[in-house]
């Protein structure tokens, strides 16, 4: 059942905060396209670690963590707040 708000309305769902790590590569014109499907993580230390660790392989053109608010309810989404970049990385919108 849900817990209502003081007024008596079902309260709004919370925005989540929706934590990524995505990493680059050039493809044969020079371009940069993603090396994987973006990863989810639980947390920002997880999220930079993981930057950190792909980073240091030295596999990718670059690597970029960040983290925005997501409702998924109404699909909007908060602007994006970068945890950790390396190498090149396209401008984030």
């Amino acid at each position: 059942m849900p817990i209502k708000s003081s007024s008596g309305d079902t309260p709004e769902p919370k925005p989540s905060k929706l934590i990524v790590v995505l990493a680059f590569v050039r493809d044969e014109e020079g371009d940069l396209q993603t090396a994987f499907e973006p990863r989810e993580v639980q947390s920002e230390d997880r999220a930079k670690q993981e930057g950190r660790k792909l980073a240091a392989s030295g596999s990718y053109a670059g690597v970029l963590s960040w983290w925005r608010t997501a409702d998924l309810v109404n699909g909007e989404f908060g602007d994006p707040v970068i945890l950790f970049q390396h190498g090149d990385v396209p401008q984030m919108d």
